[in-house]
């Protein structure tokens, strides 16, 4: 008897660096620094990146940074649907070449931001239309993200509400750290108290530039972000939050009382600050990396 079955999409080549030479070369195509086109070559790196976003059929992944479409054949192989962004035109048939003939698969050309405070409608049109089709009940983005949008893509991401289930992304060690880190520290700023407000964040693993071509010159690292409901019903409007970090954080060297005194889009006046700064308990003049989350939430409220 025959079987109906179709047959599963043959799996594409692994991406090692001497497939790469040859899949550019083929092509006439080289590595554009200015796009941030560092291409991941450890095959156990794109198994644990695969690993940890923890796939199956229910998911509608979101990869932003095609690249040569090695990642995004992987995802293809486990999710119900992939929408994978790239903003270089150029690598589009090297990437169809690579992923092969999956209709679980929608590329996205373009930038994914429409400017630095606004995610690519197109991209979340495609995201929305290809969760349907696949009747998928989760989302997640999972991606090599290029260093220079990690930021604005991760933060307005979880700032827009899409309901996504976690986030498994490759960005620069800087970053991660920013992420992860906690007060009274070098790197804790901003970013640290927007991400940690609304989200679990975890450094799945360290990646040495030897691991990429062309290899960048710094780390990188493995980071897992997961949404977190009820963190984020504490903050409220996320949006006005970051808003009000942006604005907190642009002179660092500012104690508390400084900072709210000389608030960027307006001066305010001192006997209110020092007012609502002994309401809070909080002592003027502290710096702002020196609060934890509940107080940063607390002076929002205040002074937001």
């Amino acid at each position: 008897m025959p079987d109906d079955k179709p047959a599963p999409p043959v799996p594409s080549p692994r991406q090692t660096l001497s497939y790469l030479h040859r899949l550019f070369e083929s092509y006439g195509l080289e590595a554009k620094s200015k796009l941030g086109q560092n291409f991941l070559i450890d095959l156990n790196l794109v198994d644990l990146v695969v690993r940890a976003a923890e796939l199956d059929r229910s998911d509608a992944v979101l990869e932003v940074g095609t690249g040569t479409g090695s990642l995004t054949a992987k995802l293809a192989e486990i999710a119900g649907a992939v929408v994978t962004v790239e903003i270089d035109r150029s690598l589009g048939p090297v990437a169809k070449e690579v992923v092969g003939e999956r209709p679980n698969v929608t590329f996205v050309f373009g930038d994914c931001l429409a400017k630095k405070n606004e995610l690519n409608p197109d991209m979340l049109t495609a995201w929305d239309d290809a969760a349907k089709r696949a009747n998928c009940a989760r989302r997640k983005l999972v991606a090599n993200l290029p260093y220079v949008i990690a930021t604005p893509l991760i933060s307005n991401l979880l700032i827009a509400g899409t309901d996504i289930e976690r986030m498994v992304v490759m960005v620069q060690w800087e970053i991660a750290e920013r992420m992860r880190a906690v007060p009274n520290t070098k790197d804790y700023n901003a970013l640290s108290v927007l991400v940690q407000s609304v989200a679990d964040v975890e450094v799945v693993r360290k990646v040495a530039p030897t691991n990429f071509h062309p290899r960048p010159k710094v780390d990188s690292a493995i980071v897992m972000i997961k949404p977190n409901a009820e963190k984020r019903a504490k903050v409220g409007d996320v949006t006005k939050f970051r808003v009000f970090l942006r604005d907190l954080y642009v002179h660092r060297r500012k104690n508390l009382r400084q900072a709210l005194i000389g608030w960027p889009t307006g001066a305010r006046e001192k006997k209110d600050v020092d007012a609502k700064l002994a309401e809070l308990g909080l002592d003027g003049t502290l710096r702002s990396e020196s609060l934890d989350l509940e107080q940063h939430l607390r002076l929002a409220a205040a002074f937001g």
